[in-house]
């Protein structure tokens, strides 16, 4: 008759339930799985099934039963080790879309917005279209599967289990924030610096001209010129974003090597 000890149980439940909450953690705010056009259910299940293949290759669990304090506070653990790794991917999406805000202020197209169900804020239209393009070279160079590969390397160097996360650590995603406001800006530098140009001679042509009405004719000019500089930068900007996303998961790794230690 087959029989099992109450040990045994929990090291089933905790060999499928710790592994499952660190991917959770990064479903909820890594690019393209966070996505809530993706139903909850989907990203449980999938976090599931990858938790179930990789269970056996992790090695042995901490002796805690799941609903005591020490398992609770190792559930913590793994969700924020998940989380973490999530928001680096996300920071760069995150320029992307700041690039979006600078390049349609100067377009004067600051007005032109909509609820984004993704961020659940009102998000600009080139920011969309921006974050679009990025989310399909993402996908192209396999980037949703380095980002879950990169999470299913951490579970060698931050076993489950490890009494404590290096504080230092934290470090690592707070340098990385900063990449927001200088990789957005230098994406939309190049529109910038022209946009800018024509305001400032539209500004020198209203002081000499008059008689001439600016504001009638300065924003068909601003948004015709940055329709054509869209077309033309924007195809330019891959090896950018490619060499971004590369900064990414390397970010990824040193901070998964900083928390380690």
């Amino acid at each position: 008759m087959f029989s099992f000890q109450l040990e045994e149980l929990y090291g089933w439940i905790n060999a499928f339930l710790w592994p499952c909450f660190r991917l959770l953690g990064l479903m909820g705010t890594a690019p393209l799985f966070s996505d809530s056009a993706i139903p909850a259910r989907v990203k449980v299940g999938l976090a599931a099934m990858t938790a179930i293949a990789v269970a056996p290759a992790i090695g042995p669990m901490p002796e805690a039963p799941t609903a005591s304090f020490a398992g609770l506070m190792i559930s913590a653990q793994q969700v924020m080790i998940g989380v973490a790794l999530g928001l680096v991917m996300r920071i760069v999406f995150a320029a992307v879309q700041t690039a979006g805000e600078f390049i349609g202020l100067q377009m004067g197209l600051s007005f032109a917005s909509f609820f984004d169900p993704a961020t659940g804020a009102n998000t600009a239209v080139l920011s969309r279209i921006m974050n679009v393009m990025a989310v399909l070279l993402f996908l192209s160079m396999n980037g949703h599967l380095l980002v879950l590969g990169g999470l299913l390397n951490t579970f060698e160097l931050i076993p489950i289990g490890q009494p404590r996360l290096n504080p230092d650590g934290w470090g690592v995603l707070l340098e990385w924030s900063g990449q927001i406001m200088i990789s957005g800006m230098l994406l939309a530098l190049p529109l910038i610096i022209i946009l800018l140009t024509i305001s400032l001679s539209l500004g020198i042509l209203n002081r000499t001209a008059q008689q001439l009405s600016v504001f009638a004719v300065g924003f068909p000019i601003s948004l015709l010129v940055g329709l054509i500089l869209l077309a033309v930068v924007l195809p330019q900007t891959g090896d950018f974003l490619a060499r971004l996303f590369q900064q990414g998961y390397e970010t990824m790794g040193r901070l998964t090597w900083a928390l380690a230690e």
